[in-house]
């Protein structure tokens, strides 16, 4: 559902800060952040019509900001400015001082990004999720933080369902709401544990899509697997996670997974509300990391994509075998600065543009490589009577050679740990 009815209301009128506070560091430039946040009020629709940023010397406990910083916002409510984005965590507190001075709407980085994610969420794992973190972010606020953007909807927010506006959720029915999401949520993990457990007997190797957000994950996801997932030029155009089954050069068929971006300060009640999916990522063979190398805070970018990793338990990820890291959007490089990019890449890098196609091979060749890696070579005699097991050789090993003799078959295969497990249960004692 979108945020504002667009036929029936005007666009929101909003003015964006990011408030730079003396001695704080942020990975990311000033300039980049005010820029990144303002992209996150336009994937929601609003009219930013004045972005700043803010030196901030000491924060205030009762506004965050200065006096002095508030004396220049007012004349923007005057100028039809109805809401102001702070790009950073404030307190109850702090947000309802600010609307009392202001006289206009406040919202900050967490809400702001809820709000898109309540926007996309399709499938209703992804709704629960969204919901989950809502409520957990709105228990400790005694009003909803933007009920001034729902009563210009022109149908249901993401929490509430038809006909539910201006409503005041207190903490027993907020609890209330949590417990039962709780439950819903472990029903979709159990589903997926199941499904996992399917995929490995199969077994499909996963190859989870990672990345932050805009990074062009979907635009490699369709490329690979002819698919049609939204994949546009906004940031979180993808949130639910979508699979498709692909087919490697070498014949291999393996699972690929296109998943939610990150981003800089990926708000926690998100990272929680989002472990079912991003297990995902944990469970998978190959951790498939998606950068814009185009993008001028490439670098930066990619150190926060890391550190949502580690937080999901990956140590040195780098240093892992399951690896692999694409330098997207070559093809909006100067050819000098490609051809560099392409001379220093490292063994488990692989530049290319999704869009043209440039590079996808290789790529491709990359995964098939990586996911030998672990591979051994095995010879072995099967009944030429037992169709079931020369079956699941032929699906699920490479056949390097077979040689028939009467009513025996001699193979000689190669497989991953994974493949050889099952295929011992499925033989014959010594």
């Amino acid at each position: 559902m979108p945020l504002i009815n667009i036929e029936k209301n005007p666009r929101i009128k909003a003015a964006v800060i990011f408030p730079e506070v003396a001695g704080e560091y942020v990975s990311l430039s000033s300039e980049a952040r005010l820029e990144e946040v303002s992209g996150l009020a336009l994937a929601v629709n609003l009219d930013v019509v004045y972005k700043e940023i803010v030196r901030v010397r000491a924060v205030k406990p009762s506004t965050f900001l200065s006096q002095g910083t508030l004396d220049k916002i007012l004349p923007l409510v005057g100028q039809g400015v109805e809401l102001l984005v702070v790009d950073t965590q404030l307190s109850p507190i702090q947000q309802r001082n600010l609307e009392t001075r202001l006289g206009l709407k406040v919202i900050d980085r967490t809400a702001l990004i809820l709000e898109i994610f309540g926007e996309r969420a399709q499938t209703r794992e992804g709704k629960l999720q969204v919901e989950l973190a809502h409520l957990t972010y709105q228990r400790s606020r005694l009003v909803r933080s933007w009920t001034h953007l729902e009563r210009q909807r022109g149908g249901a927010g993401f929490l509430g369902g038809p006909g539910e506006k201006q409503i005041e959720l207190d903490r027993r029915i907020i609890d209330e709401k949590i417990i039962r999401i709780k439950k819903d949520l472990e029903k979709v993990r159990l589903t997926r544990s199941i499904q996992r457990a399917a995929r490995s007997r199969v077994p499909y190797p996963v190859v989870a899509l990672v990345g932050y957000t805009n990074a062009g994950k979907s635009s490699l996801f369709n490329r690979l697997s002819a698919s049609s997932v939204l994949a546009e030029d906004l940031l979180f155009a993808t949130l639910d996670t979508s699979m498709r089954r692909i087919v490697l050069p070498s014949g291999r068929e393996v699972i690929l997974s296109d998943t939610v971006g990150f981003i800089y300060d990926l708000p926690h009640e998100l990272v929680m509300a989002f472990r079912a999916t991003l297990e995902e990522v944990v469970n998978a063979d190959l951790v498939v990391h998606v950068r814009d190398i185009a993008n001028e805070t490439s670098r930066e970018q990619k150190q926060d994509v890391l550190k949502v990793l580690e937080s999901l338990g990956f140590q040195n990820i780098e240093e892992d075998r399951r690896y692999v890291e694409v330098l997207n959007k070559i093809d909006l490089l100067e050819d000098e600065r490609k051809r560099d990019v392409i001379a220093r890449k490292k063994a488990f890098m692989a530049p290319l543009s999704a869009l043209s196609g440039e590079g996808c091979a290789a790529f491709l060749d990359l995964i098939d490589a990586k996911l030998s890696q672990d591979y051994e070579t095995l010879e072995l005699e099967v009944g030429a009577s037992n169709g079931r097991l020369i079956a699941w050789i032929y699906d699920n090993t490479e056949v390097l050679d077979h040689v028939i003799k009467e009513d025996r078959i001699r193979f000689r295969i190669r497989l991953d740990a994974a493949a050889n497990s099952r295929l011992q249960k499925m033989l014959p004692p010594l």
